[in-house]
């Protein structure tokens, strides 16, 4: 018996955790996320017709619909169920319309996939609300108007296969104008006063002058200065303080957080936030809110109250900063405040725990501290010394949780041991160490995602995307960076000896950082140049409140985009017109050859030029910049020290080391075979040992290592090019996903190899011995006939194994001229 009422939601996971709530008079189905969308060419929006867009069933969800349709046609009531946000909203509205659902379809909404919240959305439906809609589709074509546009005129301007994003790009230039404010830093030195004296019962004490000096020479001489002195306690302040705990998870917050605690990226988070979602964990994941329902707040009290007592219960309501957020109904927390800890994937485990902790601790009282301040006194200098330290006299909410903090310098404060006013201090050492003044810190991904939310640019949905989209353009990388060596000086005063000593200290390393590409710098100048308005900070931010007030039903979504498209389209017909960019950078003279020396974009990457445009009797000399380096910031001797490549660098059995850098980084080659530098290894500076250990390294990796034997012949291991592979009698075979060279043993080996010989063995499903030109295989989107060099789909109704000669070159010939091969070709 066909059951009544179905329920339509975007994801089969979340399909299967509501169905279980409801009862045998629903089924719930999945529409796989989006089912419409604009068409990839540009006709998809009626410019003149008020921005009106074309939709179209997406290919892969063709199949969905029409299953969707017949399950329709047997239900009583349609239940349209995606998430509560605009993107949900949107997703109900598509599938209304290409389900041809009335308008009054019932649209339920929830902010966590319990029992009572399903429950009681369906005694609470509405319908599509239309403004939430206008402002999903007002983004969408504006996004689309952007890239279309803007994307043609890179191409033309700059290079092929550039493109440019409304939101991308400006996320673009913030990192680009991070790094140039990197580059422009002067680093300068100043001389820090650390002071350890001995107190009674071997205990110590440590204090600093609040400020640095100038130089070393004003620290030679305060150091001086204190030969001899008396070092007394000079006053105590005792100060009661206290903690506060942050308030629950926003999408942002969540994100910058996992990314401290749990080193996810901003994508990685999200994507395991779903699935905790999904299974009713979590509340939903994509909020700008950090207010907790009534609900909510009770339940998380009675949990603290039963784990930890009274007195660590302290109710909240935090109200949100952003006043225009979008999703401003209920921070991220854990559905069942009783669960401290879930079943489930490792990764799973651990956000739920973060997200668990963060929500329960913003419910608990305040952490009481009291903070010490010693002011030390110097009878030979006017300076004072001053010692801190804090004691918890009550843990409140740090009993379970404290936030991280992306500031490098964050200390610790000890307790400080007894004192009294007067006390004499004996002085053990006193140091005067030179520091050098930092930048600001490159950009994480979540970092990035704190900047863009200060900003006013994007919104919960869109921050994951837009870092994706700019490290998958390579307009941005995400890479770990080796640090550089420096040396500093340490004066110490001891016993009333000066002494000092130079040492040496890494500085600049970095980890999981974000790093503008010469390409990405260079789109971002142009559009900087050429269209200030799209990369404009505030811009951007009021496009975001624009699509605010399209959602809140307060201005028309057409009217909105109007006043964006008409001048912007203005300025690409301007810049159409313009000649080509240019991204050479002159950098000076060669001293050797007194011609010039540029850095400019090429065919194949970005390069250094000595000489000018080629001619018949001479050609300019070229060499490739290292991965690492700018043409923003890429000196003349930098770029000159690119020519001093290839290098050899010594022998190796009889045979020259060449060092050098290709297209695909920088290479050492021996004996006519490439080895890859590693990343710490400089092209300029690598020596003959160094090279020699490289290249054993490859050979013992290309070599493998025995792990059994299979057929009477040796298995063995190895690392090449295309990845880690099993070898057996001279064939190599790729390890699958999620398979590691570490965990291979003789089993697993001869398990993939059987697993690639069947997949092989079926590819043919048929062939005929009388025309050997036709054959019936089994492709990546099913079987399909190859006859010579054409390649048609075999027709649903038709069984592959039964076909004969006869029926292929029928159905070959039935079919179209040309079809993509190993495809064939879509209805």
């Amino acid at each position: 018996m066909a059951k009544k009422n179905l329920v339509i939601v975007e994801s089969p996971a979340k399909a299967k955790t509501i169905e279980g709530y409801l009862g045998a008079d629903f089924v719930v189905r999945s529409s796989f996320g989006h089912v419409r969308d604009l068409p990839k060419e540009d006709k998809a929006i009626d410019i003149k017709n008020g921005y009106q867009p074309v939709y179209e069933i997406s290919p892969d969800k063709v199949k969905v619909i029409n299953e969707l349709r017949q399950m329709v046609k047997a239900s009583d009531e349609v239940w349209l169920a995606t998430d509560d946000d605009r993107e949900g909203e949107a997703i109900s509205w598509h599938l209304k319309e290409a389900l041809n659902l009335p308008d009054a379809t019932k649209r339920i909404v929830f902010r966590e996939i319990t029992k009572n919240a399903i429950l009681n959305a369906i005694k609470n439906p509405r319908t599509i609300d239309q403004d939430l809609v206008n402002a999903q589709q007002a983004r969408r074509v504006l996004d689309r108007l952007v890239g279309f546009e803007l994307s043609p005129v890179l191409w033309g301007k700059i290079d092929k296969g550039l493109s440019a994003g409304r939101v991308q790009s400006v996320a673009v230039r913030v990192v680009v104008e991070r790094e140039r404010e990197i580059s422009a830093h002067e680093s300068k030195s100043s001389f820090k006063i650390v002071a350890n004296f001995l107190l009674d019962g071997g205990k110590t004490l440590t204090a600093e002058l609040p400020k640095n000096f100038e130089n070393e020479a004003q620290a030679r001489e305060f150091l001086e200065r204190c030969k001899g002195a008396k070092f007394s306690i000079k006053n105590l302040e005792i100060k009661p303080a206290k903690k506060t705990p942050a308030p629950p998870f926003t999408t942002s917050t969540l994100q910058q957080e996992a990314s401290r605690k749990l080193s996810f990226s901003v994508a990685q988070t999200m994507s395991v936030a779903q699935r905790l979602y999904e299974s009713g964990k979590i509340s939903y994941m994509r909020t700008d809110s950090t207010n907790l329902s009534e609900d909510a707040i009770e339940k998380a009290k009675t949990s603290i109250i039963g784990e930890y007592g009274e007195k660590y219960s302290f109710v909240r309501r935090f109200k949100t900063k952003n006043d225009s957020a979008q999703e401003a109904h209920e921070a991220i927390r854990p559905t069942d405040f009783g669960a401290q800890r879930i079943s489930g994937e490792r990764n799973e485990q651990r956000l739920y725990e973060l997200i668990w902790k963060r929500a329960i601790a913003s419910q608990m009282a305040d952490a009481q501290l009291e903070r010490t301040t010693a002011t030390i006194g110097i009878s030979t200098v006017p300076q004072e010394l001053i010692a801190q330290g804090e004691v918890i006299k009550f843990d409140g909410f740090l009993k379970v949780y404290l936030e991280s903090s992306d500031e490098e310098d964050e200390e610790n404060k000890g307790m400080l041991p007894p004192l009294n006013i007067g006390q004499i201090l004996n002085l053990d050492l006193m140091k005067a160490t030179e520091r050098f003044s930092r930048p600001a810190p490159r950009y994480t991904e979540a970092s990035l995602v704190k900047k863009l939310e200060e900003l006013g640019i994007g919104r919960p949905s869109t921050y994951a995307p837009t870092i994706s989209t700019i490290i998958k353009r390579e307009y941005v990388v995400k890479e770990d960076r080796p640090g550089r060596e420096r040396k500093f000086k340490e004066l110490t005063l001891k016993n009333d000896q000066l002494s000092e000593k130079t040492g040496t200290e890494n500085f600049g390393a970095e980890k999981a950082k974000l790093f503008p590409t010469n390409t990405g710098m260079v789109v971002n100048d142009f559009l900087v140049k050429n269209f200030p308005t799209v990369v404009d900070f505030s811009f951007t931010a009021n496009v975001e409140l624009e699509f605010d007030e399209i959602a809140e039903g307060r201005i028309k979504w057409q009217d909105m985009i109007d006043n964006f498209y008409k001048p912007f389209h203005k300025t690409i017909e301007t810049t159409m017109g313009q000649e080509r960019s240019s991204s050479a950078r002159e950098l000076g003279v060669d001293p050797k050859s007194g011609k010039n020396v540029y850095v400019r974009k090429g065919k194949f990457g970005f390069f250094a030029q000595i000489g000018e445009a080629a001619t018949e009797t001479e050609k300019p000399l070229y060499a490739t910049l290292k991965k690492d380096q700018l043409i923003d910031n890429i000196t003349l001797q930098e770029a000159l020290d690119l020519f001093k490549l290839p290098r050899e660098v010594g022998f190796f059995e009889d045979k020259p080391i060449l060092i050098g850098i290709g297209r695909l980084g920088p290479y050492a080659k021996h004996d006519d075979k490439f080895v890859s530098l590693n990343p710490e290894d400089d092209p300029l500076t690598i020596d003959e040992a160094r090279a020699i250990q490289l290249i054993q390294e490859k050979r013992v990796n290309d070599a493998g290592e025995a792990i059994g034997s299979f057929e009477d012949e040796l298995i063995t291991t190895g690392k090449g090019k295309f990845g880690p592979y099993v070898k057996h009698l001279g064939k190599y075979y790729s390890l699958p996903k999620g398979l590691y060279l570490k965990d291979v043993t003789s089993e697993k080996a001869i398990e993939v190899i059987l697993a690639k010989r069947h997949a092989e063995a079926n590819k043919y499903l048929k062939e005929f011995p009388e025309n050997p030109q036709v054959k019936v295989l089994n492709g990546v989107y099913g079987p399909y006939i190859a006859v010579g060099k054409r390649n048609i789909k075999i027709p649903k109704d038709r069984d592959p194994q039964t076909l004969t000669l006869e029926d292929c070159l029928t159905l070959a010939g039935d079919a179209p001229e040309k079809t993509p091969a190993g495809k064939g070709k879509k209805k």
